[in-house]
Parts: structure tokens; C-alpha cells; sequence
């Protein structure tokens, strides 16, 4: 097993504080001392602290950013497709996604988080949501910010070690299924 590195254990440092205490309350000496290092040592592994949030969620957002480039080389990828893939793509990354969609909209001058929205905005596309209907538009916001609300909730709550991934993995599939697929355009049940 490899040994976990400095650089691994600030980027988990600095991920667990700006989720509970917010990224404009976090300095990157409060980073330090939890690591048990000084904030020189920080700044050697990341120049600044906008360059570790962008490390930080950089893979998530590239990870989307490749499906959705993959859906419109597709042409014809079933909707109930893309929900399956887009849970495996939050449950890989479901401690980074309470952070963005918790964060995202007062961090937007921050460009990995306004990448972020803009890539959000690209799902909210692909399912013709973003321009239409109040209820539409209300059925995508549920949807998402369900989901990370759940995922952020367990870990609040201890519940993390408690909830089967695959269970979680399975049930959210149905309820995006359900909520993001109207039944006009649902082309195949999810699958378990």
C-alpha cells in the first residue's frame, strides 16, 4: 500500500475544511497547522490556495466535462444512459460535489468553480431543462441538489460507513431516472 504523501494529505486537509468551514474562511496556515506543517511547506505544494481548490476539484470537473464531450460525439445516448453514468461519476467523486454545489455560486470568480457552473449549465442542456419550464427547471434543481445534499449529508451525519455504496448507487438511479426523465422522453428503465 503506498504510503500517503504530504501533497495527498493537504489536498484532504484543505477538502474537509473548506466543506464544513467554507473556502473564504479557510487560510492556508489553518491548513498547515492540521497537517502539522508550516504554511511554507503549503504554498511549496500549492502556490496558492485558489491553486489547491483547483486541485482539489479539477478531476470531478474534468470527469464531467469528458462525459458530456462523450454524449455529444454520441449522438443518440439515451438520457436514462447519461443519469447512470453521471451517478458513478458522483459517487467517484462524492466528496468534492458538496463543496461545488454548496460553494459554487459565491466562489464563481474563482475560475475551477466557474467552470464548474459552466459544465453544470452543459447537463442542464443536455436534458432541454435550463430553458424550459418553471417545473422543469425545479425537477433539475431537486434532482441535483438532492443528490448532493445526500451525499453531503451522510458524511455530516456518520452515516457514511452505514450506507451500502451500492444500495446508494441503486436508489439513486431510480430517483434521477424519475425526476430528471420525463416520461416523454424515457427510453428505458435504469438499471440496477
Amino acid at each position: 500500500m503506498a504510503a500517503v504523501t504530504l501533497h495527498d494529505e493537504l489536498r484532504a486537509i484543505a477538502l474537509a475544511e473548506f466543506a464544513t468551514s467554507g473556502y473564504a474562511a479557510t487560510s492556508l496556515q489553518r491548513i498547515a497547522d492540521l497537517a502539522g506543517t508550516s504554511k511554507a511547506s503549503v504554498l511549496y505544494h500549492f502556490a496558492s490556495k485558489e491553486l489547491l481548490l483547483a486541485d482539489i476539484v479539477s478531476p470531478a470537473v474534468d470527469d464531467l466535462d469528458r462525459l458530456l464531450d462523450s454524449i455529444d460525439a454520441a449522438s443518440g445516448l439515451r438520457h436514462a444512459d447519461f443519469v447512470e453514468s453521471f451517478v458513478d461519476l458522483l459517487l467517484r467523486h462524492r466528496e468534492v460535489v458538496p463543496l461545488v454545489i454548496n460553494q459554487g455560486a459565491t466562489l464563481d470568480d474563482v475560475p475551477v468553480m466557474h467552470r464548474a457552473t459552466e459544465i453544470m449549465r452543459r447537463v442542464a442542456e443536455l436534458f432541454r431543462l435550463a430553458s424550459g419550464s418553471t417545473m422543469e427547471k425545479l425537477r433539475f434543481g431537486v434532482a441535483f441538489g438532492g443528490v448532493a445534499y445526500t451525499l453531503a449529508a451522510a458524511e455530516r451525519l456518520g452515516l457514511s460507513g452505514e450506507i451500502d455504496v451500492d444500495d446508494l448507487r441503486g436508489a439513486l438511479l431510480v430517483i434521477l431516472h424519475e425526476l430528471l426523465v420525463p416520461s416523454s422522453l424515457a427510453d428505458s428503465t435504469p438499471k440496477d
